[in-house]
């Protein structure tokens, strides 16, 4: 296991997140939207029902709508018996009232006739002849039937501001008629892609050059997360032409995201037009945390700015650590939920060690071997992507830890 993490001037990412998430941000506009166009997105209002639902009793198996009274006592030996007064037919409004010692044979999803409060299954009946009915088994009252208002009553409050849209949201929307919601639309996020060595994906590739990764991996992370990439293409080591293109990204999006800086001079000189864009400026540079240490967040004028390391595991690790939260904030998120989606419990199959005072996230791939499930660490080094590429997530090492030990039971953070 390895010694303590040099942390002069690098916060605990715990702290980095607590000043984050506290900030003033900007959240982003509304829009009314059809509920097709739905699936994903952020609500910005709070949806009451304007009906019951389902809207009237309906049965859930096939069988008899019954008085559940005429049918106790119901045995095999000794059953009851109704006079059948006719059959309900799926989508109408029956037209029978049942009265006591009468019965109307019902399909699932029927709609319960006048006077009946419970359905007695096929199963547990005999049709004697065209009119007359066994029964072998009692039922209860409302047994095998969904009230009018079971589901949903009128004026229930359904869903809640600030919630993210599943396919069962919208599916609840249609059932209640409500076919136009509003939400909050999708951030603008802007990305940057700086250095003297980055060349577009379509170049070949000349000595001392790489393609750029890292703008198609935002690209992809800021899509899973509902926001919308704007590229502002491949900026070199020219401090004024980053300063224009800087200031174009802050006026069009609700994000800046800048990655790589080939040397100290121009990181230097980038944490410092981002400091210029607005108040209140730099939050911080430098986070304890591996890969992704020399993260830059700020705020201006409620925008979030985030200078991100050149590396590609750097870059994923500092978007799920601090750029998500962030933009589900701006998003209209209700809770910006930074502990990301359930965890996958998992069995380590390698000692890992770490340095204290420093927060490490170790991509791992998910193997299973006679039923257990096992996390093998992907080691390399942050600037290759192939570490991401066989990795399944990402455990962490907590700051207080000098290490992991093979056989640990671990917590992975799945990617999406």
């Amino acid at each position: 296991m390895k010694g303590v993490f040099d942390k002069k001037s690098f916060l605990p990412v715990n702290q980095a997140l607590e000043i984050l998430l506290r900030q003033p941000y900007r959240r982003v506009n509304t829009e009314r939207v059809r509920i097709e166009e739905a699936y994903q997105r952020v609500l910005a209002e709070d949806i009451f029902s304007p009906e019951d639902l389902p809207g009237f009793n309906r049965s859930t198996m096939d069988g008899y709508a019954v008085y559940a009274e005429d049918t106790y006592g119901a045995s095999d030996t000794a059953p009851a018996y109704l006079n059948v007064v006719g059959e309900i037919t799926m989508g109408e409004a029956p037209d029978i009232v049942l009265s006591r010692g009468e019965a109307a044979q019902i399909p699932t999803g029927g709609m319960l006739p006048k006077g009946a409060n419970a359905v007695v299954m096929f199963e547990h009946t005999n049709r004697v002849d065209e009119t007359l009915l066994e029964v072998y088994r009692p039922v209860a009252m409302g047994e095998n039937i969904i009230r009018a208002d079971e589901d949903i009553k009128k004026g229930e409050l359904v869903l809640k501001t600030g919630h993210l849209l599943r396919p069962q949201d919208i599916g609840a929307l249609a059932g209640l008629g409500i076919t136009e919601i509003e939400v909050y639309k999708r951030p603008i996020v802007a990305i940057i892609s700086t250095g003297d060595e980055i060349v577009p994906a379509s170049s070949p590739i000349a000595p001392g050059k790489v393609r750029d990764i890292n703008s198609f991996n935002l690209d992809g992370l800021l899509r899973q997360n509902g926001a919308m990439a704007k590229k502002m293409g491949i900026i070199n080591d020219d401090l004024d032409l980053l300063k224009k293109v800087l200031k174009e990204a802050f006026t069009l999006a609700d994000m800046v995201l800048i990655t790589g800086g080939s040397s100290v001079g121009v990181r230097d000189y980038t944490s410092r037009l981002i400091d210029e864009l607005g108040t209140p400026g730099i939050l911080f540079h430098g986070v304890a945390i591996k890969p992704g240490k020399p993260i830059i967040a700020a705020l201006a004028d409620g925008k979030p700015i985030f200078g991100l390391p050149g590396h590609p595991a750097a870059v994923t690790v500092s978007f799920e650590s601090f750029v998500k939260p962030v933009l589900k904030l701006i998003s209209g998120h209700k809770d910006p939920d930074h502990k990301r989606q359930p965890l996958i419990r998992a069995i380590l199959t390698r000692n890992l060690s770490s340095s204290t005072g420093r927060e490490d996230h170790v991509r791992v791939k998910l193997v299973e071997e006679n039923g257990t499930l096992k996390a093998v660490p992907v080691l390399g080094k942050s600037g290759l992507i192939k570490t991401l590429v066989e990795a399944d997530g990402l455990i962490i090492i907590p700051r207080d830890c000098n290490g992991l030990y093979e056989g640990q039971e671990v917590e992975v953070i799945p990617f999406q």
